[in-house]
């Protein structure tokens, strides 16, 4: 069980396959049925989330039922990509081999390869993406709140309902990948659920927050890149200032008091279920980002589903941070785009 095993899975991860054919048992749901009685869906239209647990509740636009919250740190944008650019993208992505990965997924990854917990990275192996994917990141510039995104990571993964797909709740990390994840979803819709984290600080290398200033204002507009650099450097000296005096005070997550002020503001025990429609694009930032786990459950997987995610680079990483050198180089690769059919050899 904890080894890994043909299907992918390893650890207490499983998907359907390795739990009737390799002796794999699927652990608890992270979602009780009394969970379901404290969830909230959130609707694109009005930006609130609203009580209940049918995604497809938010189509009920305006006419929603119940006393609505406002969770800091969500953009849906409907119809990002057409039918026909979807269809596309199917095409050229089957033609690409696909990795088998945890809980019934595949992936096909573009970026350094991470060891989070160790906090290394390989870049040898990255050398760009595909050429059939660059008008999205090329589209990324349309959006407001993507303004200055700088690809350097690019996950495609594959939930089938056949090996019971899904992913367990988790934070992306921290210390590498920074504050705005886009998420663009084809062939299937599906749900995104957000509850509260409660665990220790340096899971998730979350304590490396403390020392980034917010990418995103409050009014929602994207900070130009000499603020960033100018409250980055000030929370650098902060940071290191208290780690030699060994004290924190509260000014120290300064930069986190409108995450916090939001939060204040929710009930304690909650789910919120952000619909995730097919050719849409999901964007989670700011409190969504680092105060919420999101996992998707197999209930919410009805038919084949893709979906590709994009990550940027912390501070840390950019041309004003201790490790400029090693961002600078990933984001020149991420430049390269390539033609998979040559890539792969599929012209011959």
């Amino acid at each position: 069980m904890f080894h890994p095993r043909p299907c992918g899975c390893k650890g207490q991860r499983s998907c359907l396959l390795c739990e009737k054919d390799h002796g794999a048992w699927k652990t608890e749901s992270w979602v009780t049925e009394e969970d379901k009685e404290w969830s909230y869906i959130y609707c694109p239209l009005c930006d609130f989330a609203w009580p209940g647990w049918e995604t497809n509740s938010w189509r009920i636009h305006p006419n929603h039922q119940g006393e609505p919250i406002k969770l800091c740190g969500i953009k849906l944008l409907l119809e990002f990509v057409s039918e026909e650019e979807e269809k596309d993208l199917l095409v050229y992505m089957d033609e690409i081999p696909w990795d088998l990965s945890q809980s019934g997924r595949r992936k096909q990854n573009y970026g350094p390869k991470c060891n989070f917990k160790k906090r290394r990275l390989r870049t040898e192996t990255f050398g760009g993406y595909p050429a059939f994917t660059k008008f999205i990141q090329d589209r990324f510039t349309t959006v407001d709140i993507l303004k200055g995104f700088q690809t350097v990571e690019q996950c495609s993964l594959e939930y089938i309902v056949e090996r019971g797909a899904s992913i367990d709740p988790h934070i992306d990390d921290c210390w590498i990948w920074g504050e705005r994840i886009p998420t663009l979803s084809l062939l299937a819709d599906s749900t995104l659920t957000l509850r509260k984290f409660n665990g220790p600080r340096s899971k998730y290398n979350l304590t490396d927050t403390e020392g980034y200033p917010p990418i995103i204002r409050e009014n929602g507009t994207v900070r130009v890149d000499e603020e960033i650099a100018r409250e980055f450097n000030q929370l650098s000296q902060k940071r290191s200032g208290y780690e030699n005096s060994q004290e924190k005070p509260q000014e120290y997550i300064g930069s986190k008091k409108s995450i916090i002020s939001s939060l204040q503001r929710i009930p304690g025990r909650c789910l919120v279920r952000i619909p995730m429609p097919r050719r849409s694009l999901l964007i989670l930032y700011g409190s969504a980002r680092y105060d919420w786990e999101h996992g998707i459950l197999r209930e919410d997987i009805p038919s084949r589903r893709i979906c590709i995610t994009y990550r940027e680079l912390t501070p840390t990483f950019l041309s004003h941070g201790s490790e400029s050198e090693t961002g600078s180089q990933l984001l020149e690769t991420s430049k390269c785009f390539w033609d998979h059919r040559q890539h792969y050899g599929l012209n011959t």
